[in-house]
């Protein structure tokens, strides 16, 4: 009897000792799945927070740029120099998703340049462009932070953008074409020796045109030119003031005039009956039916625009980019009509010269 109660016993030990090995197998099993899963769950969220790291390190790398362009109005000079920015921007890599470019057109109407100045800025671009004078100086009034830069302004200083071209004191710099004044009056005086009287056209609104006429006027009258000037408020006073001009003047300048481009099909159509030639500024202006002009290619000044923006953009500051000035040029020659006017191209002046319009055979 005592054996058979030993051995029930031993048993039932034996049970148990097999149970609680089965238990623990069982718990220590369910515990590394415990463990495995924790593990991947941790492996999970530091992959996500990994990679939103990444993607936000891309996001700052990969910033996309933000560019704002004002243009006064629509001309083919001035389409040049917005052309020639793009396309700068591109070449230095600020393209496709990497910028946002938003054009704007004022019209040559003044208070669309407020409107558009102060749109363009609200947007928070990173920088701001003002191709032509008054477009710039709208977008110098609606902002004092910004950075604005200007595109082809002939007179900065005489425009109030800037008061120092090699140290820009404020948030504006970009780039000055100042008209080869000295070398268009040689021009003149070489193409047309008969000419005793020059008759200037220009918009008395417009504050660089007036610096440009004053210094026309002071190399024509050294070298015994007679100047007479012509300002007119708008382009509804051409008409009747090319109608007066062209009975007192033996040749006609239009400086770097955004008013007076905008209307210079009506200012040839008129010289063209009169048989008087017209000196320009801008080669594109050639083009379209001027003589000559010593000029500065815009699509070029565009792309020196550029240069000035991208410098923002990579973070220098404004007041170490110095104003980047332009004041020479290259004769360009519209030789169909020298033909109808009956002038002779003189050699010297021919192989220097480009041609923007060769003479019909």
């Amino acid at each position: 009897s005592t054996r058979v109660r030993s051995s029930a016993a031993s048993d039932v030990y034996k049970r148990q000792t097999i149970e609680s090995k089965n238990l623990y197998k069982e718990t220590d099993m369910k515990n590394k799945r415990l463990i495995w899963t924790l593990v991947f769950l941790a492996i999970l969220t530091l992959g996500s927070i990994g990679t939103d790291l990444f993607k936000k390190e891309q996001q700052s790398t990969h910033k996309v740029a933000k560019v704002g362009i004002l243009q006064f109005v629509t001309h083919d000079a001035l389409d040049q120099i917005e052309k020639g920015i793009e396309d700068g921007l591109k070449e230095a890599g600020y393209k496709g998703d990497k910028v946002q470019i938003t054009l704007l057109n004022a019209e040559g109407d003044q208070s669309k340049i407020q409107t558009m100045s102060k749109q363009l800025v609200n947007d928070k671009n990173d920088v701001v462009i003002g191709i032509a004078t008054p477009a710039a100086q709208g977008l110098a009034a609606a902002t004092k932070d910004i950075p604005v830069i200007m595109g082809a302004i002939s007179d900065p200083v005489g425009a109030k953008l800037v008061k120092n071209l090699k140290h820009p004191e404020g948030n504006v710099t970009g780039t000055s074409n100042q008209v080869p004044i000295k070398q268009t009056v040689e021009l003149v005086k070489s193409l047309t020796p008969n000419a005793k009287t020059i008759g200037i056209l220009y918009a008395s609104s417009e504050d660089n045109s007036k610096s440009q006429v004053e210094s026309f006027k002071k190399y024509a009258e050294q070298d015994g030119l007679n100047v007479i000037e012509y300002a007119v408020p708008s382009t509804n006073e051409i008409n009747t003031t090319m109608s007066v001009m062209t009975g007192k003047v033996d040749a006609i300048w239009t400086p770097q005039d955004n008013t007076i481009a905008s209307s210079f099909s009506t200012v040839i159509s008129l010289a063209n009956q009169a048989k008087i030639p017209v000196y320009t500024t801008v080669d594109t202006m050639v083009k379209e039916g001027g003589l000559a002009s010593v000029a500065q290619n815009q699509y070029e000044l565009g792309k020196a625009t550029a240069r000035s923006a991208i410098k923002v953009l990579k973070g220098k500051k404004v007041k170490d980019i110095p104003v980047d000035v332009i004041d020479d040029g290259t004769p360009t020659l519209n030789l169909k009509v020298a033909r109808d006017l009956n002038i002779t191209i003189p050699d010297d002046v021919l192989k220097q010269s480009d041609i923007a319009v060769k003479a019909d055979k």
